[in-house]
């Protein structure tokens, strides 16, 4: 007999919410990147995924048919939806573009990193006397992309991170990128930002400016796939 907590997912999946995204094609991007800078460290940031995962999990419980593309995270990975799982940013563009086509919406909730190093040691770098400097080239911008190759009706929803000016720059980021929505939050205020399972945000989109109250990452996450479809 299967797990309790098994079942209550198929409960769940069956009884908890109206599948009006039923029909609907929706590609979640989530958690950080890592840029190798030999065999043994890497760059990366704080990020948990714990917002892209409840955005593809209530997709998926509202009838969606969502592929997740992951960066390496330490929470359960959502029942019900299709996992590819990547290490650096060239990994997630090159999974992102192929799966991208085909996709009604695309939520790039991943915080994924704008810079690796130039150079890739392929022996652990030795401690030696003084400073060490690494040489940083930009990664591919997988939400340029897509604003560029966007198919005909097709939704695509960035997020912004930002500690200060949010929402001008979450607004010119918007615009530059050619996309239809971004989701905003700063740092800096309680209860938003990385590791948190609470979420701080502004749906921006050329029209309007939504400004949510502190909620659960679930429930923006609910509110947002309202917003978009």
């Amino acid at each position: 007999m299967p797990e309790p907590e098994t079942l209550f997912e198929y409960i769940e999946k069956e009884a908890a919410y109206e599948k009006d995204l039923e029909g609907k094609r929706i590609l979640v991007t989530a958690g950080p990147t890592r840029e190798a800078l030999d065999p043994v460290r890497y760059l990366t940031n704080f990020s948990t995924g714990k917002m892209g995962y409840a955005i593809a999990k209530a997709a998926a419980l509202r009838g969606a048919s969502v592929t997740l593309v992951t960066g390496k995270t330490e929470i359960k990975k959502p029942s019900f939806v299709k996992i590819i799982e990547v290490e650096s940013a060239a990994d997630m563009f090159e999974a992102v573009i192929k799966e991208a086509k085909e996709q009604d919406a695309v939520i790039k909730a991943a915080a994924v990193a704008d810079y690796r190093p130039k150079e890739v040691n392929t022996e652990k770098t030795k401690k030696k006397d003084g400073d060490l400097t690494i040489s940083l080239e930009r990664t591919e911008d997988i939400l340029k992309w897509l604003g560029e190759h966007k198919t005909k009706g097709q939704f695509l929803c960035g997020f912004s991170m930002e500690t200060e000016n949010m929402l001008e720059n979450s607004r010119e980021k918007l615009n530059r990128k050619k996309i239809d929505m971004i989701v905003a939050n700063n740092l800096k205020v309680e209860g938003a930002g990385f590791g948190t399972d609470t979420n701080v945000v502004t749906i921006i989109t050329k029209d309007r400016e939504i400004a949510l109250q502190k909620m659960t990452k679930e429930e923006v996450a609910h509110r947002l796939l309202s917003e978009i479809f």
